[in-house]
Protein backbone atom coordinates (compact mmCIF):
# COMPACT_ATOMS: atom_id res chain seq x y z
CA UNK A 1 0.00 0.00 0.00
CA UNK A 2 2.51 2.22 0.98
CA UNK A 3 4.63 1.42 -2.28
CA UNK A 4 1.41 2.34 -4.21
CA UNK A 5 1.05 5.60 -2.30
CA UNK A 6 4.61 6.44 -3.54
CA UNK A 7 4.11 5.97 -7.13
CA UNK A 8 1.47 7.67 -7.15
CA UNK A 9 3.19 10.80 -5.79
CA UNK A 10 5.72 10.23 -8.06
CA UNK A 11 3.79 9.81 -10.82
CA UNK A 12 1.86 13.23 -9.97
CA UNK A 13 5.07 15.00 -9.34
CA UNK A 14 5.95 14.55 -13.04
CA UNK A 15 2.99 15.66 -14.52
CA UNK A 16 3.21 18.75 -12.51
CA UNK A 17 6.55 19.26 -13.94
CA UNK A 18 5.16 19.04 -17.62
CA UNK A 19 2.43 20.96 -16.52
CA UNK A 20 4.51 23.52 -15.37
CA UNK A 21 6.75 23.60 -19.02
CA UNK A 22 4.05 23.75 -21.33
CA UNK A 23 1.97 26.03 -20.20
CA UNK A 24 2.05 29.26 -18.30
CA UNK A 25 0.55 29.23 -14.95
CA UNK A 26 1.91 32.15 -13.28
CA UNK A 27 -1.04 34.51 -14.43
CA UNK A 28 -2.19 36.14 -11.29
CA UNK A 29 -6.04 36.69 -10.52
CA UNK A 30 -5.50 40.15 -9.00
CA UNK A 31 -4.21 41.09 -12.47
CA UNK A 32 -8.05 40.16 -13.71
CA UNK A 33 -9.57 42.02 -11.02
CA UNK A 34 -7.84 45.14 -11.69
CA UNK A 35 -8.16 45.13 -15.33
CA UNK A 36 -11.90 44.58 -14.62
CA UNK A 37 -12.33 47.69 -12.23
CA UNK A 38 -10.29 49.59 -15.02
CA UNK A 39 -12.56 48.27 -17.62
CA UNK A 40 -15.82 49.64 -15.77
CA UNK A 41 -14.70 52.99 -15.02
CA UNK A 42 -13.85 53.42 -18.81
CA UNK A 43 -16.99 52.47 -19.44
CA UNK A 44 -18.30 54.59 -17.40
CA UNK A 45 -16.66 57.76 -18.35
CA UNK A 46 -17.92 56.69 -22.03
CA UNK A 47 -21.51 56.69 -20.26
CA UNK A 48 -20.91 60.27 -19.06
CA UNK A 49 -19.56 61.48 -22.23
CA UNK A 50 -22.24 60.29 -23.95
CA UNK A 51 -24.83 61.13 -22.13
CA UNK A 52 -23.67 64.84 -22.04
CA UNK A 53 -22.17 65.84 -25.12
CA UNK A 54 -25.54 64.11 -27.86
CA UNK A 55 -29.10 65.34 -28.51
CA UNK A 56 -30.18 61.88 -28.06
CA UNK A 57 -32.48 60.50 -24.91
CA UNK A 58 -30.18 58.12 -24.58
CA UNK A 59 -27.00 56.19 -25.08
CA UNK A 60 -28.80 53.74 -26.72
CA UNK A 61 -30.69 55.73 -28.95
CA UNK A 62 -27.20 57.04 -30.22
CA UNK A 63 -25.87 53.79 -31.46
CA UNK A 64 -28.72 52.68 -32.72
CA UNK A 65 -28.52 55.06 -35.51
CA UNK A 66 -25.99 52.85 -37.81
CA UNK A 67 -24.18 54.06 -39.53
CA UNK A 68 -23.65 56.93 -37.10
CA UNK A 69 -21.50 60.00 -38.31
CA UNK A 70 -18.92 60.04 -35.81
CA UNK A 71 -17.08 63.42 -35.10
CA UNK A 72 -13.10 63.92 -34.14
CA UNK A 73 -13.87 64.67 -30.62
CA UNK A 74 -15.71 61.81 -29.95
CA UNK A 75 -13.13 59.30 -31.84
CA UNK A 76 -10.61 61.34 -29.72
CA UNK A 77 -12.46 60.67 -26.30
CA UNK A 78 -12.94 56.96 -27.26
CA UNK A 79 -9.03 56.60 -28.54
CA UNK A 80 -8.18 58.32 -25.13
CA UNK A 81 -10.18 56.42 -23.16
CA UNK A 82 -9.85 52.93 -23.95
CA UNK A 83 -6.14 53.85 -24.63
CA UNK A 84 -5.81 54.59 -20.60
CA UNK A 85 -7.84 51.41 -19.88
CA UNK A 86 -5.55 49.33 -22.09
CA UNK A 87 -2.54 51.15 -20.63
CA UNK A 88 -3.68 50.17 -16.79
CA UNK A 89 -4.83 47.41 -17.29
CA UNK A 90 -1.85 46.00 -18.85
CA UNK A 91 0.26 47.13 -16.44
CA UNK A 92 -1.78 45.53 -13.38
CA UNK A 93 -1.07 42.54 -15.41
CA UNK A 94 2.32 42.75 -15.45
CA UNK A 95 2.96 43.62 -12.07
CA UNK A 96 0.93 40.93 -10.47
CA UNK A 97 2.08 38.30 -12.92
CA UNK A 98 5.76 38.87 -12.37
CA UNK A 99 5.28 39.09 -8.58
CA UNK A 100 3.62 35.59 -8.91
CA UNK A 101 6.38 34.24 -11.11
CA UNK A 102 8.84 35.40 -8.62
CA UNK A 103 6.64 33.63 -5.90
CA UNK A 104 6.42 30.05 -7.57
CA UNK A 105 10.26 30.45 -8.97
CA UNK A 106 8.88 30.57 -12.49
CA UNK A 107 10.59 32.53 -15.40
CA UNK A 108 8.33 35.30 -16.49
CA UNK A 109 9.87 34.72 -20.23
CA UNK A 110 10.13 31.85 -21.42
CA UNK A 111 8.79 29.84 -24.79
CA UNK A 112 5.69 28.97 -22.94
CA UNK A 113 5.05 32.75 -21.79
CA UNK A 114 5.94 33.45 -26.07
CA UNK A 115 3.69 31.19 -27.60
CA UNK A 116 0.55 32.09 -24.88
CA UNK A 117 1.03 35.96 -25.88
CA UNK A 118 1.28 34.92 -29.80
CA UNK A 119 -1.48 32.92 -29.24
CA UNK A 120 -3.25 36.01 -27.76
CA UNK A 121 -2.03 38.49 -29.99
CA UNK A 122 -3.03 36.91 -33.05
CA UNK A 123 -7.16 36.91 -32.63
CA UNK A 124 -6.80 40.67 -30.87
CA UNK A 125 -4.34 42.24 -33.16
CA UNK A 126 -6.91 40.74 -36.18
CA UNK A 127 -9.66 42.24 -33.94
CA UNK A 128 -7.91 45.71 -33.79
CA UNK A 129 -7.92 46.43 -37.45
CA UNK A 130 -11.40 44.86 -37.91
CA UNK A 131 -12.51 47.59 -35.42
CA UNK A 132 -11.07 50.60 -37.14
CA UNK A 133 -12.79 49.04 -40.19
CA UNK A 134 -15.89 48.97 -38.92
CA UNK A 135 -15.43 52.91 -37.42
CA UNK A 136 -14.19 53.86 -41.17
CA UNK A 137 -17.55 52.45 -42.28
CA UNK A 138 -19.31 54.58 -39.46
CA UNK A 139 -20.64 51.63 -37.39
CA UNK A 140 -19.84 52.42 -34.16
CA UNK A 141 -22.12 49.90 -32.40
CA UNK A 142 -20.80 47.28 -33.54
CA UNK A 143 -17.12 47.99 -32.34
CA UNK A 144 -17.99 46.97 -28.87
CA UNK A 145 -19.12 43.69 -29.40
CA UNK A 146 -16.66 43.17 -31.78
CA UNK A 147 -13.94 43.66 -29.17
CA UNK A 148 -15.57 40.91 -26.84
CA UNK A 149 -15.30 38.24 -29.60
CA UNK A 150 -12.02 38.79 -30.66
CA UNK A 151 -11.05 38.88 -26.70
CA UNK A 152 -12.90 35.50 -26.35
CA UNK A 153 -11.38 33.80 -28.95
CA UNK A 154 -7.97 35.08 -28.39
CA UNK A 155 -8.80 33.55 -25.00
CA UNK A 156 -9.96 30.09 -26.38
CA UNK A 157 -6.74 30.25 -28.41
CA UNK A 158 -4.23 31.07 -25.56
CA UNK A 159 -6.05 28.74 -23.32
CA UNK A 160 -3.71 25.71 -24.12
CA UNK A 161 -0.82 27.26 -22.52
CA UNK A 162 -2.02 28.74 -19.71
CA UNK A 163 -4.81 27.58 -16.92
CA UNK A 164 -7.72 25.39 -18.08
CA UNK A 165 -10.13 27.96 -16.54
CA UNK A 166 -9.44 30.37 -19.02
CA UNK A 167 -11.12 28.89 -21.86
CA UNK A 168 -14.85 29.38 -20.40
CA UNK A 169 -13.97 33.01 -19.88
CA UNK A 170 -13.51 32.71 -23.30
CA UNK A 171 -17.14 31.52 -24.06
CA UNK A 172 -18.73 34.05 -22.00
CA UNK A 173 -16.87 36.31 -23.75
CA UNK A 174 -17.88 35.16 -27.37
CA UNK A 175 -21.25 34.79 -26.05
CA UNK A 176 -21.55 38.15 -24.70
CA UNK A 177 -20.20 39.91 -28.04
CA UNK A 178 -22.62 37.90 -30.32
CA UNK A 179 -25.41 39.21 -27.98
CA UNK A 180 -24.26 42.51 -28.19
CA UNK A 181 -23.96 42.01 -32.33
CA UNK A 182 -27.74 41.24 -32.33
CA UNK A 183 -29.13 44.34 -29.77
CA UNK A 184 -26.65 47.27 -30.96
CA UNK A 185 -28.28 49.86 -28.19
CA UNK A 186 -26.54 47.10 -25.07
CA UNK A 187 -23.04 46.77 -26.78
CA UNK A 188 -21.36 49.26 -24.41
CA UNK A 189 -23.35 47.58 -21.62
CA UNK A 190 -22.46 44.25 -22.49
CA UNK A 191 -18.73 44.90 -23.16
CA UNK A 192 -18.73 46.67 -19.65
CA UNK A 193 -20.24 43.07 -18.32
CA UNK A 194 -17.64 40.69 -20.36
CA UNK A 195 -14.68 43.14 -19.63
CA UNK A 196 -15.04 44.41 -16.42
CA UNK A 197 -17.88 42.32 -14.52
CA UNK A 198 -16.56 38.82 -15.62
CA UNK A 199 -13.02 39.74 -15.31
CA UNK A 200 -13.33 40.58 -11.52
CA UNK A 201 -14.89 37.18 -11.04
CA UNK A 202 -12.95 35.48 -12.97
CA UNK A 203 -10.12 36.96 -11.46
CA UNK A 204 -11.12 36.70 -7.21
CA UNK A 205 -12.07 33.00 -8.50
CA UNK A 206 -8.38 32.31 -9.64
CA UNK A 207 -6.85 34.09 -6.57
CA UNK A 208 -8.81 32.12 -4.06
CA UNK A 209 -8.05 28.81 -6.01
CA UNK A 210 -4.37 29.55 -6.67
CA UNK A 211 -2.92 32.41 -4.86
CA UNK A 212 -4.26 32.86 -1.88
CA UNK A 213 -3.52 28.95 -0.85
CA UNK A 214 -0.08 28.60 -2.38
CA UNK A 215 0.45 25.01 -0.28
CA UNK A 216 -2.93 23.91 -1.49
CA UNK A 217 -1.81 24.54 -5.34
CA UNK A 218 -3.10 21.67 -7.91
CA UNK A 219 -2.11 21.70 -11.28
CA UNK A 220 -3.04 18.85 -12.56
Amino acid sequence: MSDSNEQLKQIQEIHNMMTRSSRFISLSGLSGVFAGIFALAGAAAFYIYINQSTSYGSMKDYLQEIPVEIGSDFLKFCFIDAGLVLFFSLSAGIFFTTRNAKRNGQKIWDKTAQKLLLHLAVPLVTGGIFCLILLWHGLFGLVAPATLIFFGLSLLNASKYTLDEIQYLGYCEVLLGLIGSCFIGYGVTLWAIGFGVLLIIYGLIMYVRYESKPKEKKFW
